[in-house]
């Protein structure tokens, strides 16, 4: 036995040891290396990120779901004109985060893009505080005038629009960031990540009870401006304690180009569009193990198979490969992982465009539901009266109990009855939350139709009937929210390709977003049909002359039809799997 053998096997067996002990899904910790699993990551890393996000959805939901009555109230805007202002804001709030995902991901990284991002938002709240407190910035007494100041105006439309612009880097970027905190490879860390999303959202719900209950009780009994006053200082610790977990976080290098790959793809798809399909996917090129750098490999599907053709290697007349290692070109041959990353994102649009009738009634629950909760006896006794705003706290309550029975209760029984780690299909938690968001508006459209009945002619906006009786249909939309939000936040981030995951996030708030611009462009081709030959339209200025039931029933029936679009088409999509297969160095990749 040759001297030093003993030691040489040690050191390599060290090796094997401490590869254990560290991530390599190619993240780095804060200086660099390879992060130690046992001081980053998992749930010490992620509650850093959730304390951030707590205070930026306490900001959001006590600004957004107050905004409806303060542009009618204190700027004077008619409610379908302050409906449409609410569903516009939002929407470009839920659709610039497709810019900040991308340039996250990209360019800066999903750290140093929540931390800019976040000082825009702090930038945005800090001036609108100063819109309520300077006293060139304040909008008039409401008592002896009926048009703000058109300066406040101003000032207040720009601060909201920078929180958006603020929101467009800090969502998609956070939320992913608290997902690359848990290793796909660790059985255990994959695992936390599925309760990742719960408990994310579990937060995000803590943060909107407060908002719309605390923060929309001193918005309404002391002040806009000390309303802001909190929700600044909030924001800013916020953003403090975020900071302050720089060294346990995980962190995902930018990659460049996120659409160059997928553009090489579909060229050189094109280019051989003549050549036939091969007969098994083991022809197809594939990416040698001495050149992964450690990036995970996609299993081959049979989805979008003209695709394909992008990875098939060329021949010349001779027989012998065209292609060379010296001779690659990428927008001639792209490998199976590359084939199969452009398949998932092409793959998402059919979901994306029917989940937006979703997003649709949920739009209704920040606007009209809040607008008809104004109208009603909100009075608990005769000295206090809930906010009308404060009424959306019952959507959130019902997502919490959604969750929370969701991932203690239903998904550990289904584990044990199917063996599967998962328990529920993705997809299908997105469907079930659908089935909810049609009865929410069956439920809506009735209720309305009993408040009208219950109105009094001579008084306008004004109602006896108890606003509780708005509670079922936010409780049942809040239970939907628990499936079909977080299914949408879990499906666009784990389906997307690894190095697009705040692209992913995004692509979800998007769903919200345009489905935010589409209620408010329903809003408008609904009204101008109705209000044709001198008639009332369904969305008079006295809410008690409007017909919001007709308009729930017209939902309801859009989101019924659209759900059996999209049982059709989750049942015949294909999940990204990773394959096991590490080709060497001149063989192909296979299924």
């Amino acid at each position: 036995m040759e001297p030093g053998w003993l030691d040489n096997k040690a050191r390599v067996l060290e090796s094997e040891v401490d590869d254990k002990k560290r991530v390599y899904d190619l993240s780095v910790d804060h200086k660099g290396r390879a992060p130690l699993k046992a001081s980053t990551g998992g749930w010490k890393a992620s509650l850093f990120i959730i304390a951030i996000e707590f205070s930026e959805r306490l900001s959001y939901f006590g600004l957004s779901t107050n905004l409806i009555l303060y542009l009618n109230k204190v700027l004077h805007q008619e409610v379908k004109t302050a409906a449409k202002n609410v569903n516009y804001w939002s929407g470009v709030t839920t659709m610039m985060p497709l810019v900040g995902g991308y340039v996250a991901d990209a360019y800066l990284g999903r750290f140093s893009t929540v931390i800019f991002s976040s000082l825009i938002y702090l930038a945005g709240l800090i001036l609108l505080t100063m819109s309520q407190l300077v006293p060139s910035l304040k909008p008039c007494d409401l008592e002896t005038c009926h048009r703000s100041s058109r300066l406040h105006e101003i000032i207040f439309f720009v601060a909201m629009y920078s929180i958006s612009v603020g929101t467009g880097g800090h969502k998609p970027s956070l939320e992913s960031f608290g997902a690359d905190q848990f290793d796909d490879d660790d059985a255990v860390e994959r695992k936390k990540k599925m309760s990742y999303f719960n408990w994310w959202n579990f937060v995000l719900c803590s943060g909107l009870l407060l908002g719309v209950t605390v923060i929309v009780y001193i918005q309404d009994k002391v002040s806009w401006g000390a309303a802001d006053i909190v929700l600044t200082s909030a924001m800013g610790v916020g953003l403090v304690i975020f900071y302050l977990g720089k060294p346990f976080y995980r962190y995902q290098l930018p990659s460049g180009s996120l659409v160059t790959p997928i553009l090489q793809v579909l060229v050189a798809a094109m280019a051989k569009r003549h050549l036939p399909h091969p007969l098994h996917s083991g022809q197809l090129h594939a990416v040698p193990k001495t050149r992964q750098n450690n990036k995970r490999l996609l299993s081959h599907t049979n989805q979008l198979r003209f695709l394909d053709k992008a990875a098939i290697i060329e021949h010349t007349g001779d027989g012998s490969a065209l292609a060379t290692e010296k001779k690659l070109n990428g927008w001639r041959l792209a490998t199976v992982t590359q084939v199969e990353e452009a398949k998932l994102v092409l793959a998402m649009v059919p979901i994306w465009l029917v989940s937006l009738p979703f997003g649709m009634c949920l739009a209704q629950s920040s606007t009209f539901f809040v607008k008809q909760g104004s109208t009603m006896d909100r009075k608990l006794s005769s000295s206090f009266e809930i906010p009308a705003a404060s009424i959306y706290s019952l959507s959130a309550m019902g997502m919490i109990i959604s969750v929370c029975f969701y991932d203690k209760i239903l998904v550990p029984f289904l584990r044990r009855a199917t063996g599967d780690e998962r328990g529920i299909s993705i997809l299908r938690r997105i469907g079930i939350g659908m089935v909810f968001s049609v009865l929410a508006m069956i439920v809506a459209a009735i209720v309305e139709s009993r408040r009208l009945k219950a109105a009094p002619g001579e008084q306008p906006n004004v109602v006896s009937m108890s606003a509780f009786w708005l509670a079922p249909q936010f409780i049942i939309l809040g239970v939907g929210d628990g499936f079909t939000l977080v299914g949408l936040q879990e499906y666009f981030y784990d389906q997307v390709p690894d190095n697009m995951r705040s692209l992913g996030i995004a692509f979800y708030l998007s769903v919200i977003g345009a489905s935010n611009f589409l209620s408010g462009l329903l809003i408008t081709v609904v009204d101008h049909v109705t209000e044709k030959g001198g008639r009332a339209g369904w969305f008079a200025k006295d809410l008690n002359e409007s017909r919001l039931d007709l308009f729930y029933w017209l939902l309801a029936a859009i989101d019924a039809i659209i759900l059996g679009v999209y049982v059709y088409v989750a049942s015949r999509y294909s999940y990204k799997t990773v394959s096991t297969y590490f080709p060497e160095e001149g063989d192909v990749e296979t299924g």
